[in-house]
């Protein structure tokens, strides 16, 4: 289930999908980065270097063979999301959204996920199973998105980093550990 409503009217997704391309592969921060770590702030209006910067998140994201990709995640704390479950290679559906909230969240799912900024790392964590998320698309419209399966999961991981949480805060002491050694040990590396 995947449905937008633009403020009175509700609509298939399709309207609402930004085609972008033609953007730059930017650098991935990776865990510790500190920008990563922190809560981002509100995009006051969807400019021109707002919506270069999210043609620059899609190009980022394809090529990175990602399906969502936060702000944050190459060095911006502002609050952007681009989300493509139909990726990373179809490329079909992206949605980007500016200063997205999670409204609603419903269910209970164990969900295995990954992320880029934590390379090799994957945990199955708790997510809400259908969530309705409110934010802004690259025109200035306010929409509405209600989405359950791996887009219910992937706009929730995505909103997670704009509050400065990562997947590797939602696991146990043991597990979070054992990838900081792993990290440690790489960075050691001539």
């Amino acid at each position: 289930m995947v449905t937008v409503a633009d403020m009175d009217t509700e609509q298939t997704l399709e309207p609402t999908l930004e085609r972008p391309l033609g953007g730059n592969v930017l650098p991935l921060c990776t865990w510790p980065d500190p920008v990563l770590g922190g809560e981002c702030t509100t995009v006051e209006a969807v400019t021109e270097d707002i919506m270069a910067l999210a043609r620059d998140m899609a190009t980022t994201m394809y090529a990175s063979q990602g399906i969502g990709l936060a702000a944050p995640q190459i060095g911006h704390s502002i609050r952007m999301i681009v989300v493509d479950v139909s990726g990373p290679d179809k490329r079909e559906q992206l949605i980007t959204l500016v200063n997205p909230v999670i409204e609603q969240a419903q269910g209970c799912i164990d969900s295995e996920e990954g992320c880029l900024s934590l390379p090799q790392f994957r945990a199955t964590v708790e997510r809400a199973e259908i969530v309705r998320v409110r934010g802004q698309d690259l025109q200035g419209n306010e929409v509405c998105i209600e989405a359950d399966g791996l887009l219910a999961v992937c706009l929730q991981h995505e909103i997670d980093h704009l509050q400065g949480t990562l997947l590797i805060d939602k696991v146990g002491r043991l597990k979070r550990g054992m990838y900081e050694r792993k990290i440690a040990k790489r960075a050691k590396r001539p």
